[in-house]
């Protein structure tokens, strides 16, 4: 994670630790592991910022029982430099082979867990100066569905985590997958405080929310809604409400290059 990319340059430190983990936790979640340990790589800020960073390092370890096992520690270039810091994951899935975002089906049906948009509405709030700590949290300190990712490992088709949108990463998914992906935009689950924004909640990424596929006629066991349905690849691979979304629209978050 990058400072002013992936948190404010002004973000409490221990908000800045919990994120770190909990983004990392995410993508394991996704392929239905548990936790087994974590690597740091840590560029060293004043005393600080260090204590802070450390204080939330343990808090978000103990809440995902996350053990830390080693990883490096750097010094900046100069003391204004951005800070960066890179965390590595292990963890163990719970069926073999692990879902792939490749693994979509003609004929599943698809879910999302959460709501789309609740990272955005705390990222304006955090931005503008809020003390609404419940508002802020899915920006600030995101909770990773590893209990959701495992309990789905024994039905699940395909699945990804939705760090970058909605719209972004189901366009992924269908490519992977070679497949088209239709989803109701009525049906998908949207912060209230996005509820006049739906389209830029599905597109702006950051919830860590779980995208996933089920075979028809299985019971979800997880808190989820289903959002569409995985078709036979057609002209298009993301359908929002029976047509391809504008050419010039924005589907998400890319990384640069």
């Amino acid at each position: 994670m990058v400072e002013g990319v992936h948190w404010l340059p002004d973000q409490d430190p221990a908000d800045v630790a919990w994120k770190l983990v909990a983004s990392n936790l995410s993508d394991l979640a996704a392929k239905t592991c548990r936790p087994v340990g974590l690597l740091l790589s840590f560029m060293l800020g004043d005393d600080s910022w260090n204590s802070r960073f450390l204080s939330g390092l343990g808090e978000v370890l103990a809440a995902f029982d996350a053990p830390l096992l080693g990883g490096d520690t750097v010094s900046a270039a100069s003391p204004d430099a951005p800070k960066v810091i890179g965390l590595t994951a292990l963890g163990q899935p719970q069926r073999d082979p692990p879902p792939s975002r490749a693994d979509a089906a003609a004929g599943q049906a698809l879910w999302i867990t959460g709501q789309c948009g609740a990272a955005l509405a705390g990222f304006e709030a955090l931005k503008a100066g809020s003390n609404d700590h419940a508002l802020t949290a899915p920006y600030r300190r995101p909770v990773p569905r590893l209990a959701e990712g495992q309990a789905l490992a024994p039905v699940v088709g395909a699945m990804m985590d939705l760090s970058d949108g909605l719209l972004l990463d189901a366009r992924r998914m269908a490519d992977a997958s070679g497949t088209t992906i239709a989803i109701e935009t009525r049906l998908v689950p949207v912060h209230p405080a996005l509820a006049r924004r739906k389209r830029e909640a599905m597109s702006w990424g950051d919830d860590y929310e779980l995208l996933f596929t089920l075979p028809g006629g299985v019971s979800c066991p997880v808190t989820a809604t289903r959002i569409g349905t995985v078709l036979p690849r057609g002209a298009h691979p993301l359908l929002l409400d029976g047509s391809p979304p504008p050419a010039r629209q924005t589907l998400g978050y890319s990384h640069g290059i």
